[in-house]
């Protein structure tokens, strides 16, 4: 082992490995959260991972070649983006990968001028709204269109 941390675009090849990570995190957000309706990001195949590696940023983290997170962001129009499908591997959850995969999107999204990101989580999920308020998000607004409480929250970066 050479201990290697790389974040890199996804490819087509990595659409089986996005799934896997997606599987086991979000598997891990309704057991913490107590949701019971399932979620979106459990219901991909491998297909529509694939739509999305071409038609938004798309990145993958690995350590030591093994894919540990995923990240997805679109751009807006009218200057915002929209993060989904964040998810760390359980085994890996608190040394940086998440903070890593968030830092590069702020880098990204601000050499793109862009001035507001959204993104939604259960508000239900402490760990992860403070996970999203150190990152420098706030909640914009709650709703339970989705049978739980879920938070949008938003970040702006100054110009």
């Amino acid at each position: 082992m050479d201990y290697s941390f790389v974040i890199r675009r996804a490819v087509a090849e990595d659409a089986a490995a996005i799934k896997k990570i997606l599987n086991e995190a979000f598997t891990k957000y309704i057991e913490d959260t107590g949701i019971t309706s399932n979620m979106d990001a459990l219901l991909e195949d491998e297909d529509y991972i694939l739509k999305d590696i071409h038609s938004k940023d798309v990145f993958i983290a690995l350590i030591d070649n093994i894919p540990v997170g995923t990240i997805r962001v679109q751009i807006k129009e009218g200057g915002s983006a929209y993060i989904s499908r964040f998810g760390v591997c359980s085994d890996y959850h608190n040394i940086g990968i998440g903070k890593a995969l968030m830092n590069l999107i702020d880098k990204i999204l601000i050499s793109r001028n862009i001035s507001r990101v959204y993104l939604h989580t259960a508000s239900k999920y402490r760990d992860l709204v403070r996970f999203y308020y150190g990152r420098g998000f706030y909640t914009e607004s709650i709703s339970n269109e989705r049978g739980y409480i879920r938070a949008l929250m938003v970040k702006e970066y100054s110009s």
